[in-house]
């Protein structure tokens, strides 16, 4: 019987090769919370430089890592980094700009947070949504403008290849889940402290008897409120809504 392919660790062979090509001070960048119901959607990034060693031990896709060992992993990280930050959008603002735009908004904050610029981005995923549209296409500064944000390089599953990625993907969702955790103790109903905001059992259930809080997304499909289903945009703009009444039966989520 074939034995099962050892599962491969993120490592630094990405970034070292970007680097030899002229990008020397290199940003992994990853989001939480895109598909959760409520609470903010974050964005880590994690920029490391030609003298950086190997990450540290156990740095992985947050996804695959116990609560415990992303919080031992954070100010290893930490140390690690050349320089490090996360940003987040509110429910409001994900309301008020749509899911991408606030994915921008919170990847801007966390550039904002960082004190230095790096020379390129590697986004997880296979669409840039950090650059602004004005900033991508034909016309692209066409009025001579400078462009707002780093290049930026899109990589499906980078935070399962690249170190800095998985890094900035764990900083993310340990910064997010204490929010969760703090923000659960005036709202207990929901259950946040253990989902986080998705849409676990507890969560939809309490959904459905109260109905959504000041902190919930508004323009998401949730039960008990009468909403659109949203379809979710890749540019700026607000999202488009087909009317559809919610009943407490339902237990649609929201697009991740």
């Amino acid at each position: 019987m074939a034995r099962p392919a050892p599962s491969k660790k993120p490592s630094l062979r990405v970034e070292r090769a970007l680097q030899r090509s002229g990008h020397r001070l290199l940003a992994g960048m990853d989001e939480v919370g895109r598909g959760a119901l409520a609470g903010p959607v974050s964005v880590g990034i994690v920029v490391i430089d030609e003298t950086v060693r190997s990450a540290p031990i156990g740095v992985k896709d947050s996804k695959l890592l116990t609560e415990r060992a992303r919080t031992v992993l954070v100010p290893r990280i930490q140390r690690w980094a050349v320089a490090h930050a996360v940003g987040h959008a509110s429910p409001d603002e994900i309301d008020e700009i749509g899911i991408m735009g606030a994915l921008r908004l919170a990847g801007m904050r966390a550039l904002a947070g960082l004190g230095v610029v790096p020379d390129l981005v590697i986004l997880d995923g296979n669409h840039d949504w950090l650059t602004a549209p004005t900033e991508v296409g034909l016309f692209a500064f066409a009025d001579d403008s400078a462009p707002t944000t780093p290049p930026v390089t899109t990589m499906i599953k980078a935070d399962m290849k690249c170190s800095s990625v998985a890094a900035a993907s764990v900083l993310a969702k340990v910064e997010r889940d204490d929010m969760m955790v703090a923000l659960s103790a005036d709202h207990p109903a929901y259950g946040w402290s253990l989902n986080k905001g998705y849409s676990a059992p507890e969560h939809m259930d309490a959904l459905a008897r109260l109905g959504p809080c000041e902190l919930h997304r508004r323009s998401w499909r949730l039960p008990g409120v009468y909403v659109g289903e949203p379809v979710e945009v890749l540019n700026e703009g607000t999202e488009s809504f087909a009317p559809a009444p919610i009943t407490a039966e339902q237990t649609g989520t929201a697009i991740r």
